[in-house]
């Protein structure tokens, strides 16, 4: 088969997905589940079933509930992400009563939560009680924000929500930004990232087609923190959303079992659990279809053990905050390990030469940049409005991380930008060292990074968490030697009690570089 020359493939004509898109608002998709299927489930959790009429009349309530408490349109209301009821209806609450949310997770270290909360310039909030509490404890540095709703009773006479007046919204009104939404910070402060409800829209219906979700799906919601992306695929299609933040995976195979979920969505950590987990052969889920991943790349003995298990594919997919997130997704009929799949409808996608920008061929690395319809309005708080545009004059968003294009199109995601390094000017990917490692029966958990080398620039060097005891460093690492390319060659290896990630799994490499041989 002759291979295209560069690198740059595109999706699906974004008419594909046209008649799942709605609007003009993001929770005008509830309104058209209602409207088509007022008493098909919409939502579950923790017993409880609401359908898309009893889910519309609660955001309905709640939006003008938000009107005569904060005003509008376009106030800018902060909402912790958790992975509740109260979230769903406040996010689509916030959008009809004409305002915009900013969306936090509620898992971030303090500093964190009082650095996003002052960037996005929020004055009011709805909170529940927990995170009402832990608000409270750093209310002196958040100087703007002034006006706080509790979803229940906080037990400090904070205004309850369902307590509040009750304003009607005008019809009709909409604001540019829908939504507010903060990058991962792995590599520098998270940024603010400016989502338009066309964003929303468009990536749901992005979404749910590359995910096949239809109206009789059953999508089980595994994350520590809510997702927006599930919420709304899943409303784009009418398809229920269950909600299951447990971690515990006997308890989440049986809820996936008695719900009959069709879609598993869970997080490379948590797979990995449930693929190394000794009760493994006893779960079953018959109704299941897929198992789909992301925020991180899937280790392929977790992939190939869960298709196995389960008989289904196991698949992921790539985008970021600014992609409002979805850009690439593995087709579910016939997924391939370790690959984030084509684009999305109406995308593009190339890989650049990190130094001067050139498109490269099909199967070189470099800088992944994408181009679409879900691409960002741009950051909020960079300068005059204008002052940086999201993306080049030919709509290019330079993603920041590094990958590379095979010849179908699909995309394999090699790592971040900031933590490649070279060897001898050779380009070495910390990530691509892990997974020869992780294929070792004795290692649990690991990460590499580098160290600094006289001779070569820099090296590789890896901490790494045993699975069990006796585990020797040095047959660890000439395993990994024997099957990596000299540059990309360990020369350190020390076993660890534990690597500190965070809840979504996710690793410091430069503070641990840091902290282990002192900054650079």
């Amino acid at each position: 088969m002759d291979l295209p020359r560069d690198s740059t493939t595109f999706g699906p004509p974004l008419e594909t997905v046209a008649e799942l898109i709605g609007g003009p608002r993001i929770d005008d998709l509830l309104r058209r589940a209602a409207r088509r299927a007022p008493h098909h489930p919409s939502l579950v959790a923790d017993g409880l079933v609401l359908d898309h009429a009893a889910l519309d009349a609660r955001v309905s309530d709640c939006a003008e509930a938000l009107r005569a408490a904060f005003g509008g349109p376009g106030t800018v209301i902060a909402i912790a992400a958790e992975l509740t009821v109260d979230f769903a209806v406040t996010f689509l609450g916030i959008s009809r009563s004409g305002n915009t949310s900013a969306m936090f997770n509620p898992l971030v270290p303090d500093d964190t939560l009082v650095h996003v909360l002052n960037a996005c310039g929020a004055r009011a909030a709805v909170l529940s009680p927990r995170m009402h509490h832990r608000i409270l404890a750093l209310r002196s540095r958040l100087p703007l924000l002034d006006r706080l709703v509790v979803t229940a009773d906080a037990g400090d006479g904070t205004p309850v929500l369902a307590g509040l007046g009750r304003t009607a919204v005008p019809p009709g009104e909409e604001v540019e930004t829908a939504c507010l939404q903060f990058t991962s910070g792995t590599t520098g402060a998270p940024k603010t990232v400016r989502l338009s409800h066309r964003n929303l829209l468009v990536n749901a219906a992005q979404s749910a087609h590359a995910h096949r979700l239809t109206a009789d799906s059953v999508a089980l919601d595994n994350l520590p923190s809510f997702h927006l992306m599930h919420l709304d695929t899943a409303l784009a299609v009418g398809a229920t959303l269950v909600l299951c933040p447990e971690e515990d995976r006997a308890a989440l195979v049986e809820l996936a079992r008695d719900r009959r979920a069709t879609h598993l969505y869970s997080l490379p950590v948590r797979l990995s659990r449930l693929a190394g987990d000794e009760r493994l052969p006893g779960f079953r889920v018959p109704s299941l279809r897929a198992v789909l991943s992301g925020g991180s790349a899937l280790p392929p003995r977790t992939t190939t053990a869960l298709q196995e298990h389960f008989g289904v594919p196991v698949v992921q997919g790539y985008g970021l905050a600014e992609t409002s997130p979805s850009t690439h997704f593995d087709l579910p009929e016939g997924p391939t390990v370790g690959s984030s799949g084509p684009p999305v409808a109406g995308t593009a996608c190339r890989i650049t030469d990190v130094r001067t920008g050139e498109v490269l061929p099909v199967g070189e690395r470099g800088e992944i940049q994408v181009r679409g319809p879900q691409l960002m309005l741009g950051y909020l708080g960079d300068g005059p409005a204008g002052a940086e545009a999201p993306a080049d004059a030919d709509g290019w968003f330079r993603t920041g991380d590094v990958g590379r294009i095979d010849g179908s199109g699909r995309l394999f995601v090699v790592d971040r930008i900031k933590d490649v390094f070279k060897c001898d000017n050779w380009l070495v990917s910390p990530t691509e060292i892990e997974r020869v490692l992780m294929r070792h029966p004795a290692v649990a958990d690991c990460v590499v990074f580098d160290r600094p080398d006289e001779l070569s620039g820099a090296v590789a060097v890896a901490l790494v968490v045993p699975r069990g005891d006796g585990v020797d460093p040095a047959a660890l690492t000439g395993f990994a030697n024997t099957r990596l390319p000299y540059y990309e060659h360990l020369a350190e290896l020390r076993l660890v009690d534990g690597i500190p990630r965070s809840a979504t799994g996710k690793v410091q490499r430069r503070e641990l570089r840091d902290r282990m041989f002192g900054p650079l």
